[in-house]
């Protein structure tokens, strides 16, 4: 769904709560699945391809899973970027849903 082009990505929705679910992405905290749609619908790139170096999980005791991804990502023509996401996801009625959704690239601003 987030690969490729940006269509599609309106299905991400799908994956959080309207209220409980909290996005950090690149430092800006979003609450709720509107305002996590709008942060990702206003990113800039046009298409993303990702390739996911490991993956690690945990469950929580409250039936929940931690999970966290480390990878590289290439969004349009530019050089690939390592990132790492973090994310839990929560049961609700059956199901589960992404509560709390932690997003950074891998940049390294040192000093020149």
């Amino acid at each position: 769904m987030f690969d490729g082009e940006r269509t599609g990505r309106d299905k991400l929705a799908n994956f959080y709560h309207a209220e409980m679910s909290l996005m950090s992405f690149e430092g800006v905290q979003v609450q709720g699945a509107v305002q996590i749609m709008e942060k990702i619908k206003n990113l800039t790139f046009q298409k993303i391809a990702r390739v996911i170096t490991t993956v690690d999980c945990q469950p929580m005791f409250d039936g929940g899973v931690l999970i966290n991804v480390l990878g590289q990502l290439k969004m349009d023509d530019e050089k690939p970027h390592g990132f790492h996401q973090t994310f839990a996801l929560k049961p609700l009625e059956g199901s589960f849903f992404v509560q709390h959704d932690l997003f950074r690239l891998a940049l390294h601003h040192l000093p020149a």
